[in-house]
């Protein structure tokens, strides 16, 4: 399955989802280089909210990513509000669906933390660089913790 952000991004944006770009892409977005092979948001979990969410990914055949094939699983919004972190894969790419991060926090928390990108056509709140570098150094993974030295760099640049 190839990943498809662009459109991925448009189907959330399109429907109205609010939503936070965190993770990988995020920092591509801030001007990593690393690459990324899944889109990671931290979302609302105001119910209208998980309303436009369920209706924008119902159209791309969310599952599971790594249940076996044929667990029954149907994502709506009652789905979405009896979980948390959900990590998917659709038509588009895999989807990681988070309602709370590591030193982070959910949506409301975060929401101050953001800067407003321009991606692919579309407005997107994406987690900043001070707050993605807290982050990955909370979540602790060797992936995250290799990435902190370039967006450390990357945003010593910009303070320049």
């Amino acid at each position: 399955m190839s990943e498809d952000f662009e459109r991925l991004l448009g189907a959330l944006s399109a429907a109205g989802v609010e939503f936070i770009l965190i993770g990988g892409f995020a920092a591509t977005a801030h001007g990593s280089a690393r690459a990324t092979f899944d889109l990671d948001v931290v979302y609302s979990r105001q119910t209208a909210n998980l309303e436009r969410m369920a209706n924008a990914l119902q159209r791309l055949n969310p599952y599971l990513r790594g249940a076996p094939p044929g667990l029954p699983f149907h994502l709506d919004a009652a789905t979405l509000r009896a979980g948390l972190n959900f990590t998917l894969t659709t038509d588009l790419g895999p989807l990681d669906l988070l309602g709370d991060i590591a030193g982070g926090g959910g949506y409301d928390n975060l929401i101050a933390h953001t800067v407003a990108l321009e991606l692919f056509g579309h407005s997107c709140r994406c987690i900043n660089l001070d707050k993605l570098i807290e982050v990955k150094r909370a979540a602790g993974r060797p992936k995250d913790l290799e990435s902190i030295a370039e967006l450390e760099s990357l945003r010593d640049r910009r303070e320049r």
